[in-house]
């Protein structure tokens, strides 16, 4: 027998909850039962390929929409936390995506008209559809909106002509379309304004994609997009002209939540993993989990883990009751998730050694997912200085 045969994580936590998120993750566990394996799960990473089966499974159970209502109000913050940490705790890379779309979702119930809502977001809540979204470029990240030089030109039919470079943009290359925000507008007073954001089909003339090779999240490849005069119809505009970027940043609050949502589940799966080699592996005659020293290191990480939850928990009811949202729980929210997944996984390599190397069993894997969410959405840098300025009132610190 195999060691990937012989050795079983431990079960789910049970966790408390308001009993329709119990019985929504229910569902989701149930639906992954049926259709992940851990060789599934290895085989996409291997293949560093994407799960798009899996993607398609998930919209049919109604997971992308969720209680949300195609021209009504989108799904909320609690249920997506709930669905992203399952798929975190699993098929990471489907996780990953499924931020992005959580986050097309919202762009298109908040800023979408009624002929939008039907050509791009109906297939979306279904999983006929899957988006990817084009803001990070070459030159500027956290600082985009200075640094960016994607620029639609409006033609003198009222098309615009969008030419310039993405980079870091999730699944790309096989998305429907994307949701790209360039400039319309020199930058007067802020560099924020005379951005605005197109709904742009991934088959339109002039866009080219390349792979870019990457450590962690292999099932959901990352990519460089060229736009060589790219038309897309006025109609295509997402939102008000030139004030895209500001819509963006409205969504951030749920982004962040998401973000904290999948990190928090990559913590789990750690856990369940480092806990069950724990229990099952033997050295000096007793199961390594009997020793003291490595008990402590699993019950600080099971506190991070906790305590992130119940900052998550806190974050995304405050948004889902609506205006007046204390946003700095949701920059908390990520930055715990992100404390525990990193914590966890380190601590999960150290509890099983050399078989933490070994690419047929997930602890690697979950290692090298975990280093996303230091960065992603924003870098936990970041996340400390606006809670700084934000929860603390101290004075900006970039």
């Amino acid at each position: 027998m195999s060691i990937q045969e012989d050795f079983t994580p431990a079960p789910p936590a049970e966790i408390t909850e308001p009993a329709e998120f119990a019985a929504l993750r229910k569902r989701v566990r149930a639906m992954l039962a049926e259709h992940v394996t851990p060789e599934r799960l290895n085989k996409f990473d291997e293949a560093e390929e994407y799960d798009v089966e899996l993607y398609h499974e998930i919209g049919a159970a109604g997971f992308i929409k969720l209680d949300g209502e195609l021209h009504g109000h989108g799904p909320r913050h609690q249920a997506q936390a709930v669905v992203l940490e399952e798929l975190g705790a699993g098929p990471t890379s489907v996780a990953v995506s499924m931020v992005v779309q959580y986050m097309g979702v919202q762009l298109l119930h908040s800023y979408g008209n009624r002929a939008q809502q039907e050509k791009f977001l109906a297939p979306l809540h279904t999983g006929a559809a899957k988006m990817s979204f084009g803001l990070s470029e070459p030159d500027g990240g956290t600082d985009v909106a200075r640094a960016m030089k994607t620029n639609a030109t409006r033609l003198e039919d009222g098309s615009y002509s969008i030419s310039g470079q993405k980079r870091w943009i999730g699944g790309a290359m096989d998305a429907d379309y994307i949701i790209l925000l360039a400039r319309t507008s020199e930058t007067t007073r802020s560099a924020i304004d005379g951005i605005t954001m197109f709904l742009v089909p991934r088959s339109t003339p002039g866009i080219r994609t390349e792979v870019i090779d990457t450590m962690g999240i292999r099932g959901l490849a990352q990519c460089d997009v060229y736009l060589d005069d790219v038309r897309v119809p006025a109609a295509n505009v997402l939102g008000e002209l030139d004030r895209g970027f500001r819509q963006v940043l409205d969504t951030l609050n749920g982004e962040r939540l998401n973000g904290a949502a999948v990190a928090l589940g990559i913590a789990r799966g750690a856990m369940e993993t480092a806990v069950g080699w724990a229990r099952q592996r033997h050295a000096f005659g007793r199961p390594v989990g009997s020793f003291q020293g490595l008990q402590h290191n699993l019950v600080d990480a099971s506190v991070k883990i906790e305590s992130a939850r119940l900052l998550l928990r806190q974050a995304a009811e405050a948004s889902d009751a609506g205006e007046g949202t204390n946003e700095t729980w949701s920059a908390m929210a990520k930055l715990a998730a992100s404390d525990a997944a990193t914590t966890t996984t380190d601590i999960g390599m150290r509890v099983m050694a050399g078989w933490g190397f070994f690419r047929g069993l997930p602890m690697q894997r979950y290692f090298r997912d975990a280093r996303l969410y230091t960065f992603a959405p924003l870098t936990d840098e970041m996340t400390r200085n606006y809670i700084g300025e934000k929860h603390l009132g101290l004075p900006r610190s970039f």
